[in-house]
């Protein structure tokens, strides 16, 4: 659990401080312009990470094509370009605070597909970290102006990446570096290709070099960091964690002139804190079975779950085809890929 949500607050502050950059950079350019400047960055990044570290988890097959290409759709097509549609409307600040809509999303999402335990926890957690959006928000409002179809574009970018959330889940147990380098290729193309058809402005250098390393950083990483924590704690803690993402791309905003923050700021920082301390010490434990079965994802042979033998011995996290015999036993668990039985 912690280390689920460790890596998901990372990839949330990976997120959250390339939002008011990406408000800044991207004044005067086109919505799509810009959404293909941002995952072109991420799949440039995919490359580089994927020739400094190993492969961490199963190789994508065609099966996958269908989910690739809709998580490329939505999350690296819609979202971003929403995103940078409503930036420039509803301010950096409000922009940010508006994408914790984003955990709430998620959480219904994989409550709905997956059937993934809440438990009271986790709601408490979520409330928590709502609670915070709108201390910020109520901060926000009061001091800066408001632009209802700017906020309506960034809370439907916030429900389309809930939705590529829910939909990466599938994927979880490949590897995170050729999901991202196929997503943002993808999305790359298909904004871009927009783009060019629109006939939007044609970004700047400057401009250019700042989106495309935000989108290496906040996109790229941030979703390979993202995709290691779902496969860890599952599609609604993480994407409950990640609300962490909106207060650090505020707090940002204030820091670089965007003063529409005030005294909430504490108020914010504290229910959110609280949230991620929540998450972080979530123990979930009962008596539960695993099923005979056989497949290939990223596993390691010290979790109590993986008792194959290697001849030479294999230390360290890999993958492979292996097989698990029917199990049942007792111990602290999360929604993984070995977890997700029924609760009742």
């Amino acid at each position: 659990m912690a280390t689920g949500a460790g890596l998901a607050v990372l990839a949330a502050v990976s997120f959250g401080v390339t939002t008011p950059i990406v408000a800044r950079a991207g004044r005067g350019l086109g919505p799509f312009s810009t959404a293909g400047l941002l995952y072109a960055g991420a799949c440039l990044s995919a490359f580089a990470l994927g020739r400094l570290s190993p492969s961490a988890g199963a190789p994508l097959r065609w099966s996958h094509l269908g989910r690739i290409v809709a998580i490329a759709f939505i999350g690296a097509g819609v979202a971003p370009t929403l995103l940078a549609w409503g930036l420039q409307r509803a301010g950096a600040t409000t922009g940010s605070l508006l994408l914790n809509l984003e955990a709430v999303f998620t959480v219904l999402f994989a409550w709905v597909l997956y059937r993934e335990a809440i438990g009271r926890r986790v709601i408490a957690a979520l409330a928590l970290m709502a609670l915070g959006g709108v201390a910020l928000a109520l901060g926000a409002s009061s001091a800066s102006a408001w632009s209802m179809l700017g906020a309506l574009a960034v809370a439907g970018a916030a429900a389309a990446w809930a939705l590529d959330n829910a939909l990466t889940r599938g994927l979880a147990e490949q590897d995170p570096v050729r999901i991202v380098a196929s997503k943002g290729a993808l999305g790359a193309l298909l904004t871009g290709a927009t783009a060019l058809a629109l006939g939007e402005p044609v970004p700047g250098a400057r401009a250019a070099v700042v989106l495309f390393v935000c989108g290496a950083t906040g996109y790229g990483l941030s979703l390979r960091l993202y995709l290691l924590a779902q496969r860890r704690i599952g599609a609604a803690r993480t994407g409950s964690v990640f609300a962490v993402a909106p207060f650090v791309g505020a707090a940002l905003a204030w820091a670089m002139g965007d003063r529409a923050l005030g005294a909430w700021t504490a108020v914010s920082a504290a229910l959110f804190g609280a949230g991620v301390v929540l998450h972080v010490t979530e123990r979930h434990r009962h008596r539960h079975a695993h099923l005979e079965t056989e497949h290939d994802h990223a596993h390691r042979h010290d979790d109590g779950h993986h008792l194959h033998a290697h001849e030479p011995p294999f230390v360290g996290e890999h993958a492979h085809p292996h097989r698990h015999e029917h199990v049942e036993h007792d111990h602290d668990h999360a929604p993984d890929v070995h977890h997700e039985h029924v609760h009742t």
